[in-house]
């Protein structure tokens, strides 16, 4: 084992961070394995070393991006073109930084929330997996060689799969499960191609040495951006996400959806650092598909009825923001326009920090909300607000913040991305187009992500319970609640804190957009009345709060119905329904959304009995994937016929494919 030539001096701190957070998930992980029969000290192991890994990978994170140098460490491996060789830089980093922080409270909040399933589970199993899921994307965000970049992607894969079907007596959930692996390995083979034309150009395997230019550039990047936009759940290769992120648990679903589908648009990042200047169709492509997946997905998610489904696609939203902020990024790069570079970037790496803090805290708000529910539909929950005080605060928070609503971090990333847009606006006629779209885009993301979740949090915690679990529910334990409230802590702060935050991400989006720290922060000095506004903002909401609670101290409180038009006996049933909520935009959209209508409406004078429900299809997986998968599959159906159980013509087979290859090399 030797370290690069500036380690062997002196040991780089940050490096043996990101070490011993691989040695204590990989080693907890086994001992949780080992110690399955008994529930609690497995489960007690396996949360500890996923805190204490995830707080380690903080620091090497930390470490990066405030290193001078890329952090190195190489080790002998044994494996055809592949090396043990890891690299943290800035942009490395921010993905590292996400991803330990988030998986350190989900393992805080998993240890709470499996103490029902003890008994029941094989905990030993599901903390292994999560703490291996955790270590295999730590070596993805950090890989420095194809083979083990590869490699390390396969397991995450494996992993969360295994993690996605852990409930595999539900059949829906092993139908997530098989929809996810073969999307992955999909994704995989775009990937295996790249990495071939990369490593044939470039002639060797190491990332740092692989670059491509002309026409193989345009190649290796729509590669790129097919198969890292598979995992990330770009449109239409997203149809795996609504699925597989509610067949997993919620803190499964919250490190899947807050950091793995990351690491696609790391691969991205990642790809374009090798590939030199950019094409001005490479920044379209990103715009197109961010917008598409962005207005989309946030519409999709209007018309769900089960939360874990709804949260789903509006990951696929936010990779959607993400994916303008790189468009943006990669028509300044293009156009020679650093400000515009600097702000595009800088608005899509601030995002995947704040949908990591955002959307984790949600997903583990809604396991919180089913487990002291029962189940996840919205239209049999309302009335919690009152039963789970501080899991509705947090809910209400990370809400707010996913809307881009002021003063949370969501709004701070997407004012990048708009001010970007508007710069780039005043410049060509390419350019103003380009930010005419992410303009209206972004706009009407907002705007309906607003509607949204004013449907999920007002059906789900006001009004009166509307079923027999809902008015039984109770507040989660401790260990539940402590991850959420830092979570929804972070969003608070980012937001107050914005441009501090952007200067604290400055090298690695200097790394990703290419240009210089400096442009950014002169690009970016809008932010500091952002912060002053914000920090205003939350001083007078806590000025309001302290004034109401002194002027109700000492007073009786009662409580009484609302205003009934006369009507002595209202019930939950004549309540707002989130299908009647979202009913007038998803008639406005019906010609992108497909709604179908349940509908049993009342009749007669003193009608008894009235019923609405609507069900909206993805469409992207109906009418496109699901018959190219049927055409495909009778094909294969013909195929089978050299599988016929003779094992002398598979011989023949295998004879006659190594002759021909002989040939064809000799040739």
């Amino acid at each position: 084992m030797n370290l690069s030539d500036s380690a062997a001096a002196q040991p780089q701190i940050g490096m043996m961070f990101l070490l011993f957070t691989l040695s204590v998930l990989l080693t907890g992980g086994l001992f949780a394995l080992a110690t399955g029969r008994a529930a609690r000290i497995s489960s007690a192991i396996g949360a500890i070393t996923s805190a204490l890994g995830g707080m380690l990978g903080c620091c090497a994170g930390v470490q990066a991006l405030c290193a001078s140098a890329p952090l190195r460490f190489d080790a002998a491996w044994h494996v055809p073109f592949g090396s043990f060789s890891l690299l943290c830089d800035p942009l490395a980093g921010v993905f590292l930084l996400a991803a330990s922080a988030l998986t350190a409270l989900a393992g805080v909040y998993g240890h709470g929330y499996f103490a029902s399933w003890r008994g029941k589970k094989p905990l030993g199993v599901l903390w292994c997996c999560f703490n291996l899921l955790t270590a295999s994307m730590l070596v993805v965000i950090t890989a420095r060689n194809a083979v083990l970049f590869l490699v390390a992607w396969e397991v995450m894969t494996l992993v969360s799969f295994a993690l996605v079907v852990f409930e595999h007596e539900d059949s829906s959930a092993r139908d997530a499960g098989l929809t996810y692996l073969i999307a992955a390995h999909v994704g995989t083979a775009c990937l295996l191609a790249m990495f071939i034309v990369l490593g044939q150009s470039s002639g060797s395997l190491d990332l740092a040495q692989m670059g491509v230019a002309g026409r193989l550039a345009g190649l290796v990047f729509v590669l790129a951006v097919a198969g890292f936009g598979t995992k990330a759940g770009f449109m239409p290769l997203h149809v795996w996400l609504p699925d597989a992120h509610p067949a997993a648990s919620s803190p499964v679903s919250a490190v899947m959806s807050g950091v793995m589908i990351k690491t696609g648009i790391y691969g991205i990042l990642r790809v374009l650092g090798m590939l030199g200047e950019p094409a001005p169709w490479w920044g379209w492509l990103l715009i197109g598909i961010g917008a598409v997946s962005g207005v989309l997905g946030v519409l999709f998610a209007l018309a769900q009825h089960d939360l874990k489904r709804l949260l789903a696609y509006h990951s696929v939203e936010n990779i959607g923001i993400i994916a303008l902020g790189m468009g943006l990024g990669v028509l300044g790069r293009a156009e020679g326009m650093p400000d515009l570079a600097a702000l595009g970037m800088a608005g899509a790496l601030l995002h995947v920090i704040n949908h990591a803090v955002f959307k984790g805290l949600l997903f583990l708000g809604v396991g919180a909300v089913a487990q002291a529910s029962g189940t996840r539909n919205i239209e049999r929950l309302g009335g919690l607000l009152p039963r789970m005080r501080g899991t509705a605060l947090c809910f209400l928070i990370g809400a707010a913040a996913i809307a881009g609503l002021p003063p949370l971090n969501g709004f701070v990333s997407e004012f990048l991305i708009f001010l970007g847009a508007f710069k780039g606006a005043g410049s060509t006629v390419q350019l103003m187009a380009a930010a005419l779209a992410v303009i209206v885009s972004l706009a009407l993301i907002g705007g309906l992500a607003s509607a949204c979740f004013a449907k999920a949090f007002g059906i789900v915690f006001l009004g009166a319970p509307r079923s027999a679990a809902a008015a039984g529910a109770r507040e989660c334990c401790a260990l539940m609640r402590a991850p959420m409230m830092v979570l929804a802590a972070v969003c608070v702060v980012i937001g107050a804190a914005a441009p501090w935050a952007v200067r604290a991400l400055s090298p690695a989006i200097a790394q990703a957009s290419g240009t210089a720290p400096e442009a950014l922060v002169i690009a970016a000095a809008p932010l500091y009345w952002i912060a002053l506004c914000a920090a205003a903002l939350i001083v007078l909401l806590l000025v309001v709060a302290l004034a109401r609670k002194l002027s109700r101290a000492g007073k009786p409180t009662g409580q009484q119905v609302t205003w009934d038009c006369g009507y002595a006996a209202p019930t939950a049933k004549m309540q707002c329904t989130a299908s009647s909520f979202a009913q007038p935009l998803l008639d406005l959209f019906y010609a992108v959304l497909r709604t179908r209508r349940d509908e049993d409406l009342p009749r007669g004078l003193f009608p008894v009995h009235a019923r609405l429900h609507t069900h909206t299809p993805d469409l992207v997986r109906v009418r496109l994937l699901t018959p190219v998968v049927r055409r495909a599959y009778a094909l294969m159906r013909r195929l089978r016929v050299v599988q016929h159980g003779r094992l002398q013509l598979y011989i023949l087979y295998i004879v006659v494919t190594v002759v021909a290859l002989l040939l064809w090399k000799l040739r």
